[in-house]
């Protein structure tokens, strides 16, 4: 056994119960390894398979909560908040407020298996008006569906893992700086494509202070609100005299646009 897999057999429960719910928590510290390691040992006789699914099906519950309860309270922010550790923030809070407009409350049983959906589905079922009972219910079937999924593969394929692991070790520190080196080439790489679209986009963008003094100065101005409908629940108001259509509707309703004076067009 090598040395990740004592050491996890060591702390085992407790440590399961901590990772997962850091993880879905939503820091980037992934939990799926650490299911498949449990469900190997599990398949030794050195830990419980049912005992370790349960226990990461209670720490997701327990941060699948607070951000329940906190997305009740501040809504559309916490979903700003959660998509800025993204490394597509720009598109995350549209991508995962469609996902779930379109599946509801189902989302909830499906999204721990998506990154970025994963910690944003609890808020977005506050937002959405889905009740605490309900939403405790699927979660929970989605957090057993998540676990049991990866500890039970740990369980199957054991004596693979094991493989992988002793020539993991055998490599070293090479795989390391390989591994490293494709995340961190990875985040550059999409760095450099969002400040390419920043840049883009610079020359069209208007401050708040800049629309302000148009609509005071009665200057020809039509105002499109592309906020998503579920943005709107929890912050109703908008600008004067602004037309509500989402990008997905621009092409449809184009000829409700004025082409008079300058369009503007505004989002969470």
């Amino acid at each position: 056994m090598s040395e990740t897999l004592e050491f996890i057999a060591q702390y085992g429960y407790l440590l399961v119960l901590f990772w997962v719910a850091t993880e879905q928590f939503g820091l980037p510290i992934p939990a799926t390894p650490l299911l498949l390691a449990a469900g190997a040992l599990a398949q030794r006789g050195r830990m419980h398979l049912a005992l370790v699914i349960l226990l990461a099906s209670v720490a997701c519950l327990l941060s699948d909560s607070f951000w329940y309860f906190f997305g009740k309270r501040r809504g559309a922010v916490v979903l700003n908040l959660l998509c800025r550790i993204s490394l597509e923030p720009d598109s995350c809070v549209r991508r995962t407020e469609n996902t779930f407009a379109k599946y509801g409350w189902r989302t909830l049983l499906i999204c721990k298996f998506v990154p970025g959906l994963n910690t944003a589905a609890p808020a977005l079922s506050a937002i959405s008006g889905i009740d605490y009972s309900t939403f405790i219910i699927f979660d929970w079937l989605g957090a057993m569906m998540w676990s049991g999924a990866f500890a039970g593969l740990g369980f199957l394929f054991s004596k693979q893992l094991d493989r992988v692991a002793l020539n993991a070790q055998r490599v070293g520190e090479w795989m390391l700086v390989l591994f490293v080196t494709v995340v961190v080439g990875y985040i550059l790489w999409k760095y450099r494509e969002r400040q390419k679209f920043i840049e883009q986009v610079k020359g069209d963008r208007i401050s708040p202070d800049e629309l302000k003094h148009k609509i005071e100065a009665s200057e020809v101005v039509t105002i499109i609100d592309l906020r998503h409908p579920l943005d709107t629940l929890t912050d109703p108001r908008t600008l004067p005299g602004a037309l509500r259509i989402s990008p997905e509707e621009l092409e449809q309703r184009h000829s409700e646009i004025s082409r008079e004076g300058e369009v503007v067009l505004f989002c969470t």
